[in-house]
């Protein structure tokens, strides 16, 4: 009870679809994959070299 298996995923990305359409909806996703690049990335820096935090 209480899992989020592939047909309750396929689901909400089909009423996505419909929602947003499919140009909108990969523009989403373009934008969220280069945020969590970028949130990685900062991470990553700020462990490097700590004293560089302005």
């Amino acid at each position: 009870m209480g899992e989020i298996g592939l047909p309750e995923i396929l689901i909400v990305l089909a009423i996505a679809l419909l929602i947003f359409g499919p140009s909108k909806l990969a523009g989403l996703g373009k934008g969220l994959g280069e945020g969590i690049k970028n949130f990685k990335s900062s991470l990553k820096g700020d462990q490097d070299d700590p004293e560089k935090k302005s």
